[in-house]
């Protein structure tokens, strides 16, 4: 199955609670911290949600 790292590359300060959390639900706790996830739909929606403040990548 395929995954993915996810890295926190811009500050959650000034995003709204939403994002803050979702943020908090993929694992990311400051910038530069990188968590690696199975992809999923739901994971998929995650990202798309807080795109303008993480980096990703696939890997295998």
């Amino acid at each position: 199955m395929a995954k993915c790292k996810i890295t926190q590359v811009r500050s959650k300060i000034g995003s709204t609670k939403r994002q803050r959390a979702t943020l908090a639900a993929l694992g990311l706790r400051k910038i530069n911290h990188s968590v690696e996830r199975q992809i999923t739909p739901s994971l998929l929606g995650q990202i798309e949600k807080v795109k303008h403040l993480i980096k990703t990548e696939e890997i295998e």
